[in-house]
């Protein structure tokens, strides 16, 4: 797994998503947590994996994180048929709504933290 299920196909895309379309809670937690190696990973925003486009991902320990808003009400099934995939591939997932990471950004650093130390420990 050492590409990590690249998908090159979908690189355009995720780039026009990181650039454009970015909502404010993903704004939010990239800023205060995520980038630049804040939690002790390096993650990368956006990152197509198989027929996917995960939210952020940490390659170093296979570790996806999803922000869910609105649009996620609507499609919980094919959430679900996304994330069994991608874990069957061997990632592993957190997923937050947008209100946990306005509303509770410190709750939330706290659940990736204790992810990122689990995940690296293996």
């Amino acid at each position: 797994m050492n590409n990590h299920h690249y998908n090159q196909s979908l690189r355009a895309y995720a780039h026009e998503l990181r650039s454009e379309s970015v909502s404010i809670a993903e704004r939010y937690i990239w800023k205060q947590l995520l980038s630049r190696g804040k939690m002790g990973t390096k993650f990368k925003r956006q990152r197509p994996i198989d027929s996917f486009i995960v939210d952020f991902f940490a390659q170093e320990i296979g570790l996806i994180i999803e922000i869910d808003g609105n649009s996620h009400y609507h499609k919980p099934g094919y959430d679900e048929m996304r994330q069994s995939r991608l874990e069957g591939l061997g990632f592993t997932f957190l997923r937050f709504t947008e209100g946990e990471v306005m509303l509770d950004l410190q709750g939330v650093g706290t659940r990736i933290e204790h992810a990122v130390r689990c995940l690296k420990e293996k």
